[in-house]
C-alpha cells in the first residue's frame, strides 16, 4: 500500500496489476475500507489488462481523517432536505467532495482517464464523477447503488437497521459479532455469502487497522446532505454497466434499474442470488459481465492486449 497526495487530502491507496495498462478505480462503500475488494475481484480485472487502484475514501482507513469536524444531527439534516434547503452547511462534506477525491487520485496517480466502479455509496460517488469530471472517466460501472430519486422501493426494515446499528462495547470482538448480524440481514443467500468466520475474521482485521466511528457517522452525514443528482443522468454519455443483485434487501435492484433507465444507452445485470455484499463467489459473476464490457470500450490501442 501507499500514500499520494490529491485534492488536498492524503489518500491511501494499493495498485495490483501493470501500470503500463489503463487504470481501473475501485469506490468502497459507505464505512468501508479499501480491503473489502475481494482479492479474486482485483486480480482478475488485472489479468485481464487493468491497472487496479483500491483506496481508502476519506474518513476512513488510513487516509485523511476528518477529526474534531462535527455533522449536524441526521434527524435535522433530513428534515432540512425534506423542506428542499440545502445541509451542505451542516456537514463537513458531502458526496461531491468524494467525488473529487477520486478525480483527484486519478490525475495524481498519473492517469488522464479510468474505468470507474463504484459499490453502494461508492456506486453513488462514481456517479457524481461521471458528472462532475467527466473527462476522466472512461467507463462508468455503478454497483448495488442508487440515484437517490424519491420514489424507489425503501430498504427492509431490517437491513437498514444493520446499516447504523452500533456494538454495545467497541471493541474488535464485538464489531466482528456484529458485522456477522449485519452480513445476515443485508447480505447475499446463504450459499453465496461469506461464512460467518470468514466475516468476523475480515472485521477483526479491519478493526485492526482502523477504527473510526466517526469518520463512519460523517459519511453517513455526507450521503444524507448530497443534493440530489438524478435528473443529471440523462446528460451522461459515459459507456455504463449497471450491477444489482437480486436479493439486495437494503438497496432494492428497481434502484439499480432506475440508473441504467436515466443514463442513455446503458446496460444493466442484475444477478441472481446476490445481496448486498461483495462475497467471493459471486466474483466469477461480476468478472463474467465487467471484463466483456470493458474490452467492447477499451480504447483501440490496448484492445488487443486486453485478454491476456
Amino acid at each position: 500500500m501507499a500514500r499520494i497526495k490529491a485534492n488536498g487530502i492524503e489518500i491511501e491507496y494499493e495498485a495490483t496489476g501493470s501500470p503500463n495498462d489503463p487504470m481501473m478505480l475501485l469506490v468502497s462503500g459507505f464505512s468501508g475500507q479499501l480491503t473489502r475488494w475481494p482479492e479474486s475481484l482485483k486480480r482478475g480485472l488485472a489479468d485481464a489488462g487493468r491497472h487496479v487502484i483500491t483506496f481508502d475514501n476519506r474518513d476512513i482507513g488510513l487516509s485523511t481523517e476528518f477529526a474534531g469536524k462535527v455533522a449536524a444531527a441526521p434527524r435535522d439534516i433530513v428534515k432540512a432536505v425534506a423542506e428542499g434547503k440545502s445541509a451542505r452547511d451542516m456537514v463537513p462534506y458531502v458526496l461531491d467532495d468524494m467525488a473529487a477525491d477520486a478525480a483527484a487520485l486519478v490525475e495524481a496517480l498519473g492517469a488522464t482517464q479510468a474505468d470507474i466502479m463504484g459499490a453502494s455509496m461508492g456506486g453513488m460517488i462514481v456517479q457524481l464523477m461521471a458528472l462532475n469530471h467527466p473527462a476522466q472517466v472512461r467507463t462508468l460501472i455503478p454497483v448495488m447503488t442508487t440515484s437517490g430519486a424519491p420514489g424507489l422501493p425503501q430498504a427492509d426494515p431490517a437491513a437498514q437497521a444493520a446499516l447504523t446499528a452500533v456494538p454495545d462495547m467497541r471493541t474488535a470482538s464485538a464489531i466482528a459479532e456484529l458485522s456477522v448480524k449485519s452480513r445476515h440481514a443485508i447480505g447475499s443467500v446463504p450459499e453465496m455469502r461469506a461464512s460467518d468466520d470468514e466475516v468476523r475474521a475480515q472485521s477483526m482485521a479491519d478493526f485492526n487497522r482502523s477504527d473510526r466511528p466517526l469518520g463512519v457517522a460523517r459519511q453517513y452525514s455526507a450521503i444524507l446532505a448530497q443534493p440530489r443528482w438524478h435528473e443529471r443522468l440523462a446528460g451522461l454519455t459515459v459507456p455504463t454497466l449497471v450491477l444489482h443483485g437480486a436479493a439486495d434487501p437494503l438497496i432494492k435492484p428497481e434502484a439499480g434499474r432506475d440508473i441504467a433507465h436515466r443514463i442513455p444507452g446503458a446496460e444493466i445485470e442484475v444477478i441472481d442470488k446476490w445481496g448486498h455484499d461483495l462475497p467471493e463467489k459471486i466474483v466469477p459473476a461480476l468478472l463474467e459481465r465487467i471484463v466483456p464490457f470493458l474490452h467492447r470500450n477499451a480504447p483501440e490501442a490496448t484492445r488487443a492486449n486486453f485478454s491476456r
